[in-house]
């Protein structure tokens, strides 16, 4: 069976990006060139703001979205991957537009979670104020008896402040101090794994240790789009 192509959303933000082309790269495990799977990327940072789409009612990035990805298409991709958390707000608008396959970030990671701790109940998500208050997690969660712990506006402000001041600043001790706050603010409140709910946020994490499992949805999705590519994964 052909080897399917991969294409990328990209570019919100294009560390993240990077991050997930990284991990793609690590997973294949190839032992030549031609081993690698076929990647076509469209880093777009032009794209109008989720947060303040889905917070203020500004400008809808959908339309962007649907031309990167039919871009993405134009150029030969099979399938699609948006990478970014907060913009699987408007997964399905978007994949609606678009006559390939796209994989969910979230629902995979909420895949791995259960597969490492089948009988999981209570999980904390770091992730931005709007994938927060639309419950992108939450919702999915539910579905499989799982709660996702509520943090106080203190600390989720800090949370959503990491991810801002990393994406316009670069890593700092400040940007890794606010995140590790929510993360022990969870495991404070006896959360049984944490999920990182934002692309950036293994990069702010990146040698950070915990008592329960982080859960990397980059690391997760990397692996599912090599495993979707080489047609020993079934969506």
């Amino acid at each position: 069976m052909k080897e399917k192509i991969a294409g990328i959303m990209g570019g919100m933000g294009p560390e993240a990006t990077i991050d997930l082309f990284t991990k793609i790269v690590e997973k294949t495990k190839a032992k030549t060139d031609s081993d690698h799977l076929r990647i076509i990327i469209d880093n777009n940072p032009k794209m109008p703001s989720r947060q303040d789409a889905i917070m203020k009612g500004t400008e809808s990035p959908v339309p962007a979205m649907v031309a990167t990805a039919k871009n993405l298409v134009s150029a030969g991709a099979d399938f699609i991957l948006i990478g970014a958390n907060t913009a699987h707000y408007f997964y399905d608008e978007v994949a609606a537009q678009v006559p390939v396959p796209f994989l969910h970030i979230i629902d995979e990671a909420i895949k791995e979670l259960l597969r490492l701790l089948p009988e999981a109940k209570k999980v904390g998500v770091l992730a931005t104020t709007a994938a927060v208050q639309t419950g992108l997690y939450n919702k999915r969660c539910a579905k499989f008896g799982i709660e996702v712990i509520d943090a106080p506006k203190e600390i989720q402000d800090r949370v959503h402040k990491s991810i801002f001041d990393f994406k316009y600043n670069g890593l700092s001790d400040s940007v890794k101090e606010d995140m590790l706050a929510g993360a022990n603010y969870f495991l404070e409140q006896g959360a049984q794994a944490l999920l990182m709910g934002c692309t950036e946020i293994p990069v702010i994490l990146a040698g950070s240790h915990f008592a329960v499992p982080l859960i990397d949805p980059n690391e997760i999705i990397a692996q599912v789009v090599v495993d979707y590519a080489k047609n020993r994964y079934n969506l």
